[in-house]
């Protein structure tokens, strides 16, 4: 059978149908619109709402509100420290403790709201971290690591790291690159996000939002002298994804080195990590008091 007449047959059939039917009377009966005649897709499905975390503190919303977060988790380890007895250090089990050490201070000293991005080793997406600060409507975000400096135990030192689309030195760019890949280790892929984006989003990180979390580094630098050990290039700037809340002031707290015995040895005792919570405890308090001045 040939095309053209193939196609007078799949024309002329309904054609015939109809008419017969309008001949004898009968009826044809039609779908109703809207049921079953009719499938919807989804072309664009939204995200899955955060699921965000419990705010511990005062039961007073008009209270600061602090989110912390603890780096890595999961399949991500962040740095690793191997150690002469064959055991491993993990960033991610330090820096958890070292905010849960925060949470509690915080928290046992009134006056300040608490959440934290993760309270276990739990696979928290990248872009979620600031994204539960903005939904949550914190005034402050604080993202706690623990740096790694390979075969050489000598570097060692707590820094503090703010939002920069040019990065302070070579070293803090490799670290926001080994930062910014946290996802891949967890094997989690995020589309769309492109390169003029990110761009984007670091523009709109707002002027006084910048200029309040540089504010609350010096802060932090400030509290901590004489009683935690920074390096000695303590204020650095990298384009880190963590950081990328254009409302929301944040820092990241690199807490030390997991390979300098000294570092490791503070944030693997109750002690130690109670003295940076301290500190850490006191420059939010200062940054608040500052903000609630009239």
């Amino acid at each position: 059978m040939s095309v053209r007449v193939l196609l007078l047959v799949i024309l002329a059939v309904p054609a015939i149908v109809l008419g017969a039917a309008y001949a004898t009377g009968a009826k044809i009966p039609v779908p109703e619109w809207g049921r079953d005649y009719v499938l919807r897709f989804l072309l664009n499905p939204e995200d899955e709402p955060l699921v965000l975390p419990d705010i511990v503190g005062p039961d007073d919303p008009s209270r600061p509100l602090v989110v912390i977060d603890a780096g890595h988790g999961g399949r991500d380890p962040g740095s690793v420290a191997r150690l002469g007895s064959g055991a491993e250090v993990l960033e991610k089990e330090l820096v958890l403790q070292l905010a849960l050490a925060l949470r509690d201070t915080l928290v046992e000293e009134g006056g300040i709201r608490v959440a934290l991005t993760r309270e276990d080793d739990a696979i928290v997406v990248l872009a979620d971290r600031p994204e539960i600060a903005r939904q949550l409507g914190a005034d402050l975000f604080i993202s706690i690591h623990a740096d790694s400096a390979g075969e050489n135990s000598s570097v060692a030192g707590a820094s503090i790291y703010t939002l920069s689309t040019e990065a302070s030195s070579e070293a803090a760019a490799r670290f926001a690159e080994r930062e910014n890949a946290a996802d891949e280790l967890n094997g989690i892929t995020i589309d769309g996000q492109s390169e003029e984006v990110s761009a984007i989003l670091v523009e709109l990180s707002q002027q006084r939002t910048q200029d309040e979390a540089t504010e609350f580094a010096a802060l932090i630098e400030r509290e901590g002298e004489g009683r935690i050990a920074f390096h000695p290039q303590a204020r650095r700037s990298a384009e880190l994804a963590v950081l990328r809340a254009p409302d929301v002031p944040g820092v990241l707290f690199e807490s030390g080195f997991v390979t300098n015995d000294a570092d490791r040895a503070r944030l693997m005792t109750e002690e130690g990590r109670g003295e940076y919570a301290a500190v850490l405890a006191r420059a939010i308090r200062v940054y608040f008091a500052r903000r609630a001045e009239p």
